[in-house]
């Protein structure tokens, strides 16, 4: 069976995404540096080595045979460069180069990752991969870096790169990330302890909230297929949207609740996102992907697993 290395491995997609291949049978190592993610979400069959992308030498404890290479290590949101925008570019950028690098090290059929559905900013929805793009904020500038990134190291080196432009992911395995967690599951999270939602403006913000479960079957999809793209862009998401204040109705219904949110002004100065919505045209056409979880359903799941 294909060896997978799933760098970010211990974090809320790629621990989702290597415990699903691992019961599969696949040989999954997760690599982590644990600064965010938790050793505890993996399961026993997925190994783990502890380490930073930016250290050649913590890649090479990893192994030097692996199939494919999903690189998820990440500042994975805007807040993270306000803390530290140097380090955050380093991270993402120079961090990249270090996963390229040791993905034509040691042979790797292909190298996926996470590039971000923020490079669109407020262009006009359906979002599609082949629209121009001027990165709102640093986050965004990083992974669009990445993107050209791997074009360029595509045609000079040969190793197959995919990157997709995930929209608003949520699901399980998002506690550790607390504040940086998704909306669903922070709205979640509070309004079972029957506390307010707070929403940003007048609420009519909307969002293409995608399960984790789609983004993994997602990835599979891509990792999986014979056909060979050079480096190309996926979307992944649902074609659906729903603004935030319908967002907290359904919560409210699947809860048994009726919180009402509070409306505060827009504190994000830097490229807020008004509307986004996935175009999956491409992504459903060349690899069959297709969403599986309703949004309904995937919040009945944290409700659930909150109970328990």
């Amino acid at each position: 069976m294909s060896k997978i290395l799933v760098t970010g491995g211990a974090g809320f997609i790629g621990s989702n995404f290597s415990n699903m291949m691992a019961e599969k049978g696949y040989d999954v190592t997760a690599f982590d540096d644990l600064s965010f993610g938790v050793k505890e979400n993996l399961n026993d069959k997925v190994k783990f080595v502890q380490g930073d992308v930016n250290k050649a030498e913590d890649l090479e404890k990893c192994g030097d045979d692996f199939d494919y290479i999903l690189h998820l290590a990440a500042s994975s949101s805007a807040p993270m460069f306000a803390k530290d925008m140097y380090w955050a570019y380093q991270n993402n950028v120079a961090g990249h180069i270090r996963v390229m690098e040791f993905a034509k090290k040691v042979g790797a059929k292909k190298l996926l990752f996470a590039s971000t559905s923020s490079i669109y900013g407020n262009n006009k929805t359906p979002l599609t991969e082949d629209q121009e793009v001027t990165p709102p904020n640093h986050y965004s500038v990083t992974k669009f870096t990445q993107e050209g990134a791997s074009r360029v190291f595509n045609k000079a080196e040969g190793l197959e790169i995919i990157a997709f432009r995930f929209m608003s992911i949520y699901g399980l395995h998002e506690d550790h990330k607390k504040n940086f967690a998704n909306l669903v599951s922070q709205f979640i999270w509070g309004m079972a302890k029957d506390e307010t939602p707070v929403l940003y403006g007048d609420g009519t913000q909307e969002r293409d909230f995608t399960n984790v479960k789609d983004v993994c079957q997602g990835i599979e999809k891509a990792m999986e297929t014979e056909k060979k793209y050079g480096f190309t862009v996926f979307n992944i998401g649902t074609h659906t949207a729903i603004n935030l204040l319908d967002l907290v109705k359904l919560i409210n219904k699947v809860m048994g609740k009726n919180i009402e949110p509070k409306l505060i002004e827009n504190p994000v100065k830097e490229g807020y996102v008004k509307s986004q919505l996935a175009d999956i045209t491409k992504v459903t056409t060349e690899l069959g992907y297709e969403p599986t979880v309703g949004l309904e359903e995937g919040i009945k799941e944290i409700v659930e697993n909150l109970k328990k």
